[in-house]
């Protein structure tokens, strides 16, 4: 029995939702543990695309699929989320899909502080999604948020809303100069959603420690990156939760010993969407091609990445703050073409070389990045699913990841498509 959790190392958008989407085949759970709707992975079936924001994406492979506590869950968008599914012919009943009745809510007064907040920033933006989910971890830090277990029952819901909405009115007047929202409105809409998804509520964590006793193999997904993480991101131009793999316990409710391995998703090259530091980031004509041939563009909100060459200092701190067990590789056929491909191997901060990625952000801003350039090579690889028939010089590229990271290459995605992949390892094999 292999029970895995999957992480982003960089900042996101590695390319999680195909490689959960691979690996469902052989879970017989797939548990969601943290984020929000501000996540979109992006899965291609047989040409088709899906994407999905809060649904796991082991639902297309027809496996029970969790949204644990940890998650902050936008109702409307998950109902939505679950018809648009349907429509595509994927069951997302009761029975393949559960949340957990501690898991909070994001209510439209967070969408709004959201909106506000950002606004008044100007030119300090931090970037983020609009989605309402850092005053939602805001209000389950503050020991007033709702969850699930309350929005479900009609009294708990109102009497938490009526006071929620109170302190959030007086915010929206008198610092944003906002119009109040009214209390009836959201009550009535949101009892609404309430009851379309009261059949779906469970515990996870006890669903969760059920199926492991019955011997039945979990996956474990992650959303955002290593990078974003509330804790070891570049903060505060981070997410609002704990995206490394220690919180896919806290956030679904199991203990450390129930996960065997941790494989870290790794685009071939470096991506980033909003504001932040970003040492590798390229602004000639390598970065535009990575932008095109990459279709870097966010799932969820459309917005054009910033791309780089490839960076091991932050990859060192993912491997170690995620303890991981195997690499999975993205994107490597985006590096087609390319005479040499760049990797950054440490930084020279006015004169001292890092090897690991500082925490100061005005340090961090004077990293410029060392690099080892390796051959890049002409040939096709996105149809080729074996290790043994890449060219030699995309072998090389993989080896010297392996050797700097001390962890090997598991699996390789040469496309988007979930056949598109060499298996070099699979974890629910051995």
């Amino acid at each position: 029995m292999a029970n895995i959790v999957i992480v982003g190392t960089q900042w996101g958008d590695e390319g999680k939702g195909k490689i959960v989407d691979l690996l469902s085949e052989h879970a017989d759970v797939v548990v969601r543990f943290q984020g929000g709707n501000n996540a979109g992975h992006t899965m291609v079936v047989k040409g088709e695309q899906f994407i999905s924001h809060l649904v796991p994406s082991g639902i297309l492979q027809g496996k029970t699929c969790l949204i644990g506590n940890g998650v902050v869950v936008d109702p409307q968008v998950l109902v939505e989320e679950i018809a648009y599914l349907r429509e595509k012919g994927v069951d997302t009943g009761p029975d393949k899909l559960k949340i957990c009745e501690k898991a909070h809510v994001i209510m439209p007064y967070h969408k709004e502080l959201d909106h506000s907040r950002e606004a008044s920033k100007g030119k300090n933006k931090i970037g983020t999604t609009g989605r309402g989910i850092g005053p939602c971890y805001e209000d389950k830090a503050s020991r007033k948020g709702i969850r699930f277990t309350e929005f479900i029952d009609p009294e708990m819901f109102k009497d938490k809303l009526e006071n929620e909405i109170e302190e959030k009115n007086f915010l929206f007047e008198n610092l944003y100069s906002k119009s109040k929202i009214d209390t009836k409105t959201i009550f009535e809409s949101y009892s609404a959603l309430a009851e379309m998804l009261k059949p779906y509520v469970t515990n996870v964590s006890v669903f969760v420690s059920n199926a492991s006793k019955e011997g039945k193999q979990i996956l474990f997904e992650g959303a955002q990156g290593t990078h974003l993480d509330i804790e070891h991101g570049t903060y505060p131009f981070v997410t609002s939760s704990s995206t490394v793999s220690g919180n896919a316990c806290c956030g679904s409710g199991v203990g450390p010993k129930q996960i065997s391995e941790v494989f870290g998703i790794v685009k071939a090259y470096t991506t980033r969407v909003g504001a932040g530091p970003f040492p590798t980031e390229l602004f000639d004509e390598d970065g535009d091609t990575l932008q095109r041939v990459g279709a870097e563009f966010g799932a969820t909100t459309g917005r054009k990445r910033r791309c780089g060459w490839l960076d091991l200092v932050i990859l060192e701190n993912a491997v170690r703050l995620n303890s991981l067990t195997g690499l999975v590789i993205t994107k490597l056929d985006v590096l087609k073409g390319f005479k040499t491909i760049k990797i950054c191997t440490a930084y020279d901060c006015d004169g001292e070389i890092l090897k690991h990625f500082p925490s100061n952000l005005n340090k961090l801003a004077k990293c410029k990045p060392i690099y080892e350039e390796v051959p890049g090579w002409d040939e096709d690889i996105s149809t080729i699913r074996s290790y043994d028939e890449l060219p030699d010089n995309t072998k090389k590229y993989l080896k010297k990841i392996e050797d700097i990271l001390e962890t090997p290459v598991s699996i390789i995605s040469v496309g988007p498509g979930r056949d598109e992949t060499i298996v070099v390892s699979n974890p629910y094999a051995t």
